[in-house]
């Protein structure tokens, strides 16, 4: 496999991964039948502030609250950090977009997720790699198995040269029986 056919095809991964994501978003929404109304749109509601708000569910309506179930309040989602302080919540009890998970178990979540897609994104790579290094391996070992042979070729006929001309300088000296040649060398009986 070619790079270009690996990037295409982490890409094909990542868009269904998006895709995926966005139906399921969907699909946990509320939806809502439209109704046919003369009155014009009404403007989205204002928010409460996070500190009054008093259950879970109205509290992580907003995005920018955190709910903290150790003293059941609500408050705004510190977001200088990353991660809400301890001093705010404990991850534990921290709850953020839903009521069900706390922050704790989302952010292990979350890093499971991301190590299993960078595992799978690794071990892809390393085979691809490992493929395209067999297969020049065995292209090496082709090549110098055609080298090996030629240089065989090129030392038999050679081989053969040399036979042909000290066969030829044996006739002439008459070292070698000559049935065409009727001047042979006398043999002592």
């Amino acid at each position: 496999m070619d790079k270009s056919r690996v990037f295409g095809s982490m890409s094909v991964f990542l868009l269904l991964c998006v895709a995926f994501s966005a139906t399921v978003t969907a699909t946990t929404k509320p939806t809502t039948t439209a109704k046919p109304t003369t009155k014009p749109t009404t403007p989205p509601p204002v928010h409460k502030p996070c500190n009054t708000l008093t259950s879970c569910d109205t509290c992580l309506a907003n995005v920018s609250c955190l709910w903290c179930q150790t003293n059941n309040s609500c408050t705004d989602y510190p977001v200088s950090y990353v991660i809400p302080p301890a001093s705010v919540c404990k991850l534990s009890q921290a709850r953020w977009g839903v009521c069900w998970v706390n922050f704790e178990a989302l952010i292990i979540a979350m890093a499971v997720v991301l190590g299993v897609l960078l595992l799978a994104i690794t071990v892809c790579c390393c085979c691809c790699c490992c493929k395209r290094r067999r297969s020049s391996f065995d292209r090496d070992d082709e090549q110098f198995a055609r080298r090996r042979e030629e240089i065989r070729q090129r030392a038999d006929e050679r081989k053969v040269e040399r036979k042909t001309k000290h066969d030829e300088i044996r006739k002439k000296y008459g070292l070698i029986p000559d049935s065409d040649h009727p001047y042979s060398k006398f043999e002592n009986e």
